[in-house]
């Protein structure tokens, strides 16, 4: 019985893609779907760069989740995955300068420009309910 660490990946890594998927999150998996819908989207787009850490199953996943149920959220809504999509979060993370690469992270745009970053030293010290309130606080302020 052999499987191939591709398929391998693909089953361990995919239960940690539908968490945000069955949200209505929108998986970009090449630079060329990135490219295609960041600089484009009109209004606020959620990027969520996911991650297979504990922090990202912990508190960031989940702290998407409550956010996605305010009032307010963003017209668009998309992920990225690090380490697995590695050409996708590498297009993503050019649009979220001056900060460096983190994973998990959560970047908020508007118009195709970066508004709000919530960096992964912002995420594994804080509980889904902290990184939830961060989010509404900056829908209140950037999707109206």
């Amino acid at each position: 019985m052999s499987m191939s660490f591709e398929r391998y990946m693909f089953d361990m890594v995919q239960p940690m893609r539908d968490d945000l998927t069955r949200l209505g999150i929108q998986e970009l998996r090449t630079p060329e779907e990135v490219e295609e819908k960041l600089p484009s989207a009109k209004g606020t787009a959620l990027v969520v760069v996911n991650s297979v850490c504990g922090c990202a199953a912990g508190q960031c996943r989940p702290g998407v989740a409550q956010a996605l149920e305010h009032d307010l959220t963003p017209d668009h809504l998309y992920t990225v995955f690090a380490g697995q999509d590695k050409e996708a979060t590498a297009k993503a993370r050019e649009y979220f300068a001056p900060y460096p690469p983190s994973s998990p992270s959560i970047a908020l745009m508007k118009d195709g420009e970066l508004v709000h970053f919530i960096e992964r030293h912002q995420i594994e010290n804080r509980s889904a309910d902290d990184i939830a309130a961060d989010l509404k606080s900056a829908f209140d302020r950037f999707c109206r």
